[in-house]
């Protein structure tokens, strides 16, 4: 699924805050100014001390009034830097670091994590061959796998004891797994949208939009 992008060719300014959802703001710095996650500024930022959140670390953005250097760059706006910051103090209870770098890479692709609104249980070759004349199933020599063992080869004609092995694709297990995801993704976007609302950003209002809860509940959107 493909998420909505900001429109616009200025940067945003100070005089008026634009409102946004918090999937555009990710979307807008990770995109438009190309900022990235510097996990080593918490240790900087709060004096190797363990324990510190995200709240903590905003403020000792906006006190020190610093930002991450940009590399030859154009310094990214203070409001991504502020995000970068968020991001990097994701607390572990919404994902942690693992979440962090997963939301930074879905919004510089702009999509949201995969989940199948509409599975169908689906059994499939597990691999395949392809020839001239088409796609076809690849087979392989039934040797066994330890719990079905392999046919006598006494009573195996020329062309038996061949198998197509199989794979299933959209079975409960996947289901549950994709929806679990989204819902932790879900989870810190919320988290994210919580602490923007209550900080503040300078060029920004962080709306109370969010991606659906449940899409699969409403047949996707």
């Amino acid at each position: 699924m493909m998420a909505s992008l900001m429109a616009g060719a200025v940067r945003p300014g100070r005089s008026v805050k634009r409102s946004v959802s918090i999937w555009e703001l990710l979307v807008w710095a990770f995109q438009r100014e190309k900022i990235s996650i510097e996990f080593d500024e918490l240790s900087r930022l709060a004096g190797e001390r363990p324990g510190v959140g995200m709240e903590y670390i905003l403020m000792q953005r906006h006190n020190l009034g610093c930002s991450v250097d940009g590399g030859g760059r154009s310094e990214p706006h203070p409001d991504a830097d502020l995000i970068s910051s968020a991001l990097a103090a994701l607390p572990e209870a919404v994902g942690g670091r693992r979440m962090a770098v997963w939301i930074a890479s879905l919004a510089q692709s702009g999509r949201w994590p995969e989940v199948d609104c509409q599975p169908e249980a689906k059994c499939e070759p597990a691999t395949v061959r392809r020839c001239k004349h088409g796609v076809y199933a690849e087979r392989s020599f039934w040797s066994g796998d330890g719990i079905m063992h392999r046919w006598p080869q006494s009573q195996l004609g020329k062309n038996d004891g061949y198998v197509c092995l199989v794979r299933y694709t959209g079975t409960a297990r996947d289901v549950a797994s994709q929806r679990r995801q989204w819902l932790q993704w879900w989870s810190a976007l919320l988290e994210l949208r919580t602490t923007f609302q209550i900080r503040g950003l300078s060029a920004f209002e962080v709306t109370d939009s969010m991606p659906p809860m449940a899409p699969w509940n409403s047949g996707g959107q």
